[in-house]
């Protein structure tokens, strides 16, 4: 099958009439693999919470004998995460969401104020996260454990280590200025072990047969022109991981 691409152009100002839509907050997977369709992607935060790598996952990135880890949210006052919000209409992405998240990931749900890079509005949006009732739950360890686990876990959607850098890569694109501390250590430790086994991060990335690359205030022309669809058309769902992060770390 040959790769497609598809563009969609974040959206900034939010009006009054989408505060009465739902809203998806995305924070992990769903940031760079929606799987669902949407009438408007919107970059922002919510407040409240942190992003961990504290859940387990033996359907997605691991299996049950060597579960994976990706992210949830933890209550943390003064803490923000920032992410996407969707807006969705009908029940079909609801249903999808429940099947994804909630049955096969074992999250639940909860609300939160979603505040958009724009700051012109706010709104509440649902939260898909895992608790430490969730038969899965890992919770916290040293970030080097979290690094190793990572590194050796493979699921039925792909390696781990695809699963963190596709994350990694949406701060580093759309937040370049913000810090995700626990994110960033785990994502420098990881290519670090890549490195010192001489293992080839492109080969863990997945394969190519759909691109959904988030843009944020430019035109496709511009895009286009700057060189960048080229080089983010390399990723499954990138947002826009650097090419000197895609090589082979055989060094």
């Amino acid at each position: 099958m040959e790769p497609t691409s598809v563009v969609v152009e974040l959206q900034d100002i939010v009006n009054e009439n989408d505060k009465k839509s739902l809203w998806i907050f995305g924070y992990g997977s769903l940031c760079w693999n929606p799987g669902f369709s949407f009438e408007k992607a919107v970059a922002g935060t919510i407040h409240g919470y942190s992003r961990k790598f504290w859940q387990g996952n033996s359907t997605h990135r691991g299996t049950e004998e060597k579960p994976g880890r990706v992210v949830t949210l933890v209550k943390e006052k003064g803490s923000v995460v920032h992410g996407l919000a969707f807006q969705i209409s009908g029940e079909a992405a609801l249903s999808y969401l429940n099947k994804r998240e909630c049955k096969l990931g074992g999250y639940v749900v909860e609300f939160a104020r979603f505040y958009p890079r724009a700051r012109n509005i706010s709104f509440n949006t649902i939260l898909y996260i895992a608790t430490a009732q969730n038969e899965l739950w890992l919770g916290d360890a040293p970030a080097s454990d979290i690094a190793d686990q990572i590194v050796e876990s493979c699921g039925a959607s792909g390696h781990n280590v695809e699963y963190l850098i596709r994350l990694a890569a949406f701060m580093h694109y759309h937040f370049p200025n913000e810090k995700d501390d626990h994110l960033f250590a785990i994502e420098r430790l990881v290519i670090m072990k890549l490195r010192d086994r001489k293992a080839c991060l492109k080969a863990l990335m997945g394969d190519e047969r759909e691109t959904i690359t988030f843009i944020s205030n430019a035109s496709l022309d511009d895009l286009q022109r700057d060189g960048l669809e080229e080089r983010q058309n390399s990723f499954q769902y990138a947002a826009n991981v650097p090419v000197k992060i895609m090589r082979c770390l055989n060094m």
